[in-house]
């Protein structure tokens, strides 16, 4: 059933023209599931040769039928929606619960909503004596990360294809089973050959042929800061355009009137959520100094609530981080942390007890963190929370600022006025005022560091649309 051994190029599944292979691994049981091709940069090259062939046709498709092959892919992962969680569980071990609700369903949201968004949009408008038109660039080139690798990559294709853009795909090597069914869901889709391309491989080769070609007009990529500069260094070279999905180190704000028996619990869950291997996750908690005491209290029981174990099982709060890697390198993270002084609630870098396998990392939580230490500055992408205490409401907006980092943040208190106060002076892309959820179709993206460029909603379509001016 899975091609897992082919990539997918100008409407058929290919060999790669290369023979290496990528082993995937469990990371509940440490086992290899199967093996991907490790594409080379021929593969990228006839993949973006059966984008631009492609090209003309998609752009000439009308908007409303585009929309409706998006339909189409929407329709068949719900009908999937069972076995793709039970693939995202073993790929990157999320819990089943949250790969059902996250994993999943924001892909399938992502594709109505680019149907949707697409098919209002007004793509010309008058203004002055001018006709302002929105085209599609032409070939997206789209590199994705394993943490999400369905939501990431729909986030992208989804709209990229909506506005009339054709799309080369590179899917995370590390957790690829759901890039190879939604795949199969899109050959299954009857799409005209080329529109939609996957080349898997490592992102030395595949990501960096994507990132420097002469045929791919804009580069979608999302993953860590550092790669996100490499990405924008070698698209420099062709003055593509570049968006960017980068990596954040985001405040929570209690304001000394919220109440930390409500708020705390939401902000652990939050930083936990896929084992802590979330960009926009809530990793630095900024409280007021009298209140240090309760909030540790409050902390330390939810991070104990948050059961490890096999994300298979119903009931598992916390899977496996996705690879050894990752593991040893937040464990890491842990020891500096003490090191440098701050103070351990729960959890730590010793493995987690009764759990012989697997890439677990103790649910931890950390306490009067300082802006000289590396866990108050550096993306640790792993179950890990910060304490940091302040003495005014100044303070506190400084320490949630003092980041190289933008992309999400959040602020409690009962007094809403106040806490949208404190919300405008953050500077981050999205901020959430007390316990509201990420909304989906709100644009998602960061300041400084934390990337460049929007997704989802209209901003999400427009970054994949050109801007032409017709003076009649």
């Amino acid at each position: 059933m899975h091609h897992h051994s082919q990539i997918y190029l100008d409407g058929a599944w290919r060999p790669s023209r290369g023979t290496d292979v990528i082993e995937v691994v469990n990371p509940t049981t440490e086992q290899v599931m199967c093996a991907v091709p490790q594409g080379t940069s021929a593969d990228v090259d006839a993949a973006v040769d059966a984008a631009r062939r492609a090209f003309p046709g998609w752009w000439d498709t009308p908007t409303a039928r585009r929309a409706e092959y998006l339909g189409r892919v929407a329709d068949r992962l719900e009908q999937r929606a069972a076995e793709l969680a039970v693939l995202t569980a073993r790929d990157v071990g999320a819990p089943l619960a949250f790969a059902r609700a996250a994993h999943v369903a924001l892909p399938v949201l992502s594709f109505r909503q680019a149907a949707d968004v697409a098919s209002a949009y007004a793509y010309e408008r008058q203004e002055g004596g001018s006709l302002i038109v929105r085209e599609p660039y032409g070939v997206v080139g789209a590199i994705t990360p394993w943490n999400y690798p369905l939501h990431q990559i729909a986030a992208k294709v989804a709209y990229a294809l909506a506005a009339g853009n054709t799309v080369v795909l590179k899917p995370s090597e590390v957790a690829p089973l759901g890039a190879w069914a939604l795949a199969e869901i899109f050959d299954k889709a009857g799409l005209p050959p080329g529109v939609f391309n996957m080349v898997s491989g490592t992102g030395a080769v595949v990501g960096e042929a994507l990132a420097a070609h002469k045929g791919v007009d804009l580069v979608s990529f999302t993953g860590s800061t550092a790669v996100g500069k490499r990405v924008s260094r070698l698209a420099a070279e062709t003055v593509k355009r570049v968006t960017l999905e980068l990596g954040g180190k985001s405040p929570a704000v209690l304001l000394p009137d919220a109440d930390p028996v409500e708020a705390v619990p939401r902000v652990v869950v939050n930083a936990f959520l896929n084992s802590g291997q979330t960009c926009s996750a809530l990793t630095r908690l900024v409280v007021p100094r009298s209140r240090l005491g309760e909030v540790e209290r409050a902390a330390r029981q939810a991070a104990e609530a948050m059961t490890a174990g096999d994300p298979l099982a119903e009931g598992t709060r916390l899977g496996p981080l996705v690879s050894a890697t990752q593991r040893d390198r937040v464990r890491a993270h842990i020891t500096r942390a003490l090191d440098e002084g701050a103070r351990l609630v729960t959890g730590g870098a010793l493995p987690p007890d009764g759990l012989p396998r697997g890439y677990f990392v103790r649910p931890t939580v950390l306490s009067e963190v300082t802006p000289r230490m590396a866990v108050h500055r550096d993306e640790v992408f792993g179950p890990v929370l910060a304490i940091e205490p302040y003495d005014s409401v100044a303070e506190a907006v400084r320490l949630a600022n003092d980041s190289d980092y933008g992309l999400a943040a959040a602020v409690w208190s009962p007094d809403r006025d106040r806490a949208l106060a404190v919300a405008r002076l953050l500077r981050a892309g999205q901020v959430g005022v007390n316990s509201a959820d990420l909304n989906p179709r709100a644009p998602f993206g960061g300041y400084k560091q934390s990337g460049n460029g929007r997704e989802h909603g209209v901003l999400g379509l427009e970054e994949f649309l050109e801007i032409k001016s017709v003076q009649v």
